[in-house]
């Protein structure tokens, strides 16, 4: 199970089904196991913005995902971000673009 599962087929999902899906990659997968409560929640935000975007047909660009890349990498320090956390972050953003 990878990010790409939790986003795939956004269109019909609901925010608790999303919530289970990311719930269960975070226990199944060894590889997101780095990231504490804090980054897990801005995850699932970042995933919960772009699901409302999609589902009104609005799929990101890579502009508005290097923007969001932008933001996250200034904020890194306040927010506790490894480049670990950034690129795996940056794979799940990479995966909303058609």
């Amino acid at each position: 199970m990878d990010l790409k599962t939790v986003t795939k087929n956004l269109q019909g999902e609901t925010d608790y089904r999303i919530d289970q899906r990311f719930d269960e990659l975070m226990r199944r997968n060894p590889r997101y196991k780095n990231l504490d409560g804090d980054n897990q929640k801005l995850i699932l935000d970042l995933i919960k913005k772009y699901k409302n975007k999609i589902q009104e047909h609005n799929y990101p660009s890579s502009l508005t995902i290097r923007d969001d890349m932008y933001h996250l990498y200034q904020d890194r320090n306040k927010l506790g971000l490894t480049r670990i956390d950034l690129n795996q972050i940056r794979d799940l953003l990479e995966s909303f673009k058609r």
